[in-house]
Formats: C-alpha cells, structure tokens, sequence
C-alpha cells in the first residue's frame, strides 16, 4: 500500500513563477515558503525529507492562515501538502493530497489566474499522480483537462510543460512527450527562482531521455 501511494509524487514539484499580489507583507513569507520547499525538495535526503516538510506544512498553513482570501498562500500550501505526501507515503499520504486538492479548488475560486495558472499544473499532476478509484480521486481525463488549461495560461512556462510531457509519457505518448520536455527545458529561467530551477531542469532531462528511448 505504501508503495501504492509514492506513486503521489509531483504536485510539491509544481513551481511557480514569483508571487504577484498586492500584499507586501505576504510576499516574503511566500518567497521563504519557496526557497524551504527547494531545499527540501532537492537538497535533503529522502531520510530527512519527511520531518522537513512536515514542519514546512505548518509553516505554509500559518501563512495562508494569516492572510484569507488570498490565493497565493493558498496554491503554496497545497505544494508543500503534496510534496509531504511523496515523501511520507501510505494511506496518510492520500489525506494530505485531498487536502492539496481541497486547497487548490479553494484557491482557483478566489483568483484562477493566480501564479500564471499554476492550480492547474498542481491540479493536473494530483489527479495523473493519484490513484483512481475505488483508492484514491486520480482522474486521466480530469488531468490532461487541466494540464491543457495550465499551458493555455503560460505556454512558455518550465512547469506545465514538464508535467504535461510527464502526464503524456505515462500515457504512452512518447513522440508528443518529447515535444514539450524540450519546450520545458527552452523555457525562461524564472528570477529568484534558481534553486527550483535547478531542480526542475534535471526532472526534465531524466524525463527526455526516457521518453526519446520509448518513441
């Protein structure tokens, strides 16, 4: 069952680009929320991802707690809830990615454009990554809806071109794959955002060498 539920894997790896509200004091909660999700993403071990993302949820929790009504915070918290999901497993695992869901439908209430679209990058890889029913909510339609919406929203972006190249991969759709992990690796690096950069671009190069092998 534990493995079952690693296969929840990305959302957390869903970045964005820089914040763009209205409220400075939220914006450098927001901008460490980032960095801490980087550094726990890719720089600390599995062993110690756990506990770090643990604390890193309730952390995101008191910020979006802080400011209601704001998406931004919101969208964070439901990255950070994902990525905890990844690394904790089991069936725990399952209720922390229906509480990243939950928030990211919250979130698209208030602004759906929030983060050039980003709730539908998160979205798309929470249904793909889940298991479907009778387990979990997973969705193949529901999530290459949502993928495709992502990118109508930021057509250029590092993130909805990997995990739609990823969701296309797990498809079996290894040509078209390719396609968008090289729009993903042309994509515009993202100012402040180097760390998760980084990281991204490794994912995306993994995943191109996969694919090119399986066209």
């Amino acid at each position: 069952m534990k493995r079952t539920f690693l296969a929840l894997c990305l959302l957390g790896t869903a970045l964005l680009a820089a914040p763009v509200y209205a409220d400075d004091k939220v914006d450098p909660a927001i901008v460490k929320l980032q960095h801490d999700w980087a550094h726990a993403n890719y720089q600390i071990p599995d062993a110690q991802q756990e506990a770090a993302l643990k604390t890193l949820s309730e952390e995101a929790h008191q910020v979006s707690a802080a400011n209601p009504g704001a998406a931004e915070p919101m969208i964070w918290e439901a990255i950070i809830l994902s990525t905890y999901a990844k690394a904790k497993g089991g069936l725990g695992a399952l209720k922390l990615a229906e509480k990243s869901r939950d928030l990211l439908l919250a979130a698209e209430k208030i602004n759906p454009n929030a983060l050039n679209g980003s709730i539908y990058t998160s979205l798309g890889s929470l249904y793909y990554k889940v298991p479907g029913w009778p387990i979990g909510f997973g969705d193949k339609k529901k999530a290459r809806e949502y993928l495709e919406k992502a990118l109508q929203l930021n057509p250029t972006g590092i993130d909805p071109n990997y995990f739609y190249a990823d969701f296309l991969s797990g498809q079996g759709e290894y040509a078209k794959a390719v396609e968008y992990y090289k729009k993903a690796l042309a994509a515009p690096a993202r100012p402040g955002r180097e760390d998760a950069d980084a990281g991204r671009r490794q994912d995306v190069e993994e995943g191109l060498k996969a694919a090119e092998k399986k066209r």
